[in-house]
């Protein structure tokens, strides 16, 4: 049984940006959607809040959840970037090599996973993750960043 993969950099923890109502929304939207992004200008209140949405809803994923916190000095993630990323992820199980491969690794998983930094991906990893949703039908997106990633069925949360 899955349990949270924490990010790679935990940062402080600090206090959450929401009220307990608006918390209680949010793990409804991640619950009962697909894909939900909390956008700011603020990295640190972003990160803060997806990390604990990831931590209250662990154990809802049979294969737990795998977070990625996006290097902003990184200069960009494409395909092999993510793919590579999700690969490195501590605890995380051994992920194939291939897009194509992990893409089918991925859409027999029951899990969510959690992109902190969506502005740092490139416009075709951002088409994976896309495509991803449509094999995938277990995997759930929890993304932080600048903007919303426009994905169809997003539901958004603005701080």
């Amino acid at each position: 049984m899955g349990g949270i993969v924490p990010m790679r950099e935990p940062g402080p923890c600090g206090t959450l940006p929401v009220t307990s109502g608006e918390m209680s929304r949010l793990l409804a939207a991640v619950r009962r959607g697909r894909v939900l992004s909390v956008t700011g200008a603020l990295r640190g209140p972003r990160s803060v809040l997806v990390r604990e949405i990831a931590r209250r809803l662990a154990s809802n994923f049979y294969d737990g959840v795998a977070a990625i916190a996006f290097d902003p000095d990184h200069g960009g993630y494409g395909v092999r970037e993510l793919t590579a990323e999700l690969g490195c992820v501590p605890g995380m199980p051994f992920l194939p090599c291939g897009t194509a491969n992990a893409a089918s690794w991925l859409a027999e998983r029951d899990m969510l996973l959690v992109l902190d930094g969506t502005e740092e991906l490139h416009p075709d990893a951002a088409a994976w993750l896309r495509g991803l949703l449509d094999v995938a039908p277990g995997v759930r997106i929890l993304a932080a960043g600048r903007s919303p990633l426009g994905f169809e069925q997003e539901r958004v949360h603005r701080l």
